[in-house]
C-alpha cells in the first residue's frame, strides 16, 4: 500500500479519453446491457462540451452509467480523493490509466485548489460531473432537500453550461431491471451562482420519471442492490 498520496496533479484530466477508459467501455458496455435494459432519452441535448453535468444519485451504477451511455469524449470526470484511490501500486496504474478523475481531499485540496483542478478540467474541454445531493437518495422519483452549490460555482466561473441528467430504477436492482437516463436541455450560466443552483435543482426535478415498481419476479436483488456496499 501506498505511503503517502499522490500528488494531486498526478491523475490525468484532459478532453480526449484514454486507450485504457475505451478499453474498459468496451467490456463493461456488454456486461451492463446484459444484466439489466438500458433506456436513453434525451442524447441531443448532450453539448459537444466544456460542461458541468449533475444528476440525482440513488446506487452505485450511477457513475457506470453515465460513462457508458454518453460518448467517450469529451471525457467525463468526477471527483474523488486521490488517497482512497491508492491502496495498490497496481490499482493506481489502472486508475492512472483510465482517468476520469479530479482530485479533491477536504484535508489538503479543498478550496482554491479544488476549484483550480475543476478550471482545468473545463479549459481543456474535459466534463466534471457531480451528483449535488453528495449521497444515496432513499427514494425515486425526487430529490433530497440537500443540494450542494459547487456545480453552479464552476459552471459560472468557466462560463460552460450545466447539463441536468435524471436517473431512475437504479435504487433497487434486479437482473434485467430496466433502468432510465433522461436527458435534459443544457442550462446557460447565466446571472450568478445562486440563481443557477435554483435553475439546476428545478429542472432536475422535472425530469425525474414518475417510477412505479414493477410486479414479478426480481431475480438477483439483494445481490445486485448491495454489489458494491
Amino acid at each position: 500500500m501506498a505511503s503517502t498520496p499522490p500528488k494531486a496533479d498526478a491523475l490525468p484530466v484532459r478532453r480526449q479519453a484514454t486507450l485504457a477508459f475505451r478499453l474498459a467501455r468496451a467490456i463493461a458496455w456488454p456486461v451492463f446491457h446484459a444484466v439489466f435494459e438500458i433506456r436513453v432519452e434525451g442524447r441531443a441535448h448532450i453539448p459537444a462540451g466544456p460542461y458541468v453535468l449533475i444528476a440525482n444519485h440513488l446506487n452505485w451504477p450511477d457513475y457506470w452509467l453515465l460513462l457508458l451511455c454518453f460518448p467517450s469524449e469529451p471525457r467525463i470526470h468526477f471527483l474523488a480523493n486521490p488517497a482512497n484511490l491508492v491502496t495498490h501500486p497496481v490499482h493506481w496504474a489502472v486508475v492512472k490509466a483510465v482517468g476520469g478523475y479530479i482530485p479533491v481531499d477536504l484535508k489538503h485540496h479543498a478550496g482554491p485548489t479544488l476549484f483550480h483542478h475543476v478550471d482545468h478540467c473545463l479549459r481543456v474541454g474535459g466534463v466534471v460531473a457531480i451528483f449535488p445531493e453528495a449521497a444515496y437518495g432513499p427514494a425515486e422519483g425526487r430529490l433530497q432537500e440537500t443540494f450542494k452549490s459547487g456545480f453552479a460555482h464552476f459552471a459560472v466561473d468557466n462560463r460552460v453550461p450545466v447539463l441536468p441528467v435524471a436517473l431512475s430504477g437504479t435504487r433497487d436492482l434486479w437482473l434485467r431491471k430496466r433502468l432510465r437516463l433522461v436527458i435534459g436541455e443544457p442550462i446557460a450560466p447565466g446571472g450568478d451562482a445562486e440563481a443557477l443552483v435554483d435553475r439546476g435543482r428545478e429542472a432536475l426535478a422535472r425530469l425525474l420519471p414518475a417510477y412505479v415498481e414493477p410486479a414479478g419476479r426480481k431475480p438477483l436483488r439483494k445481490f445486485l442492490t448491495n454489489l458494491l456496499y
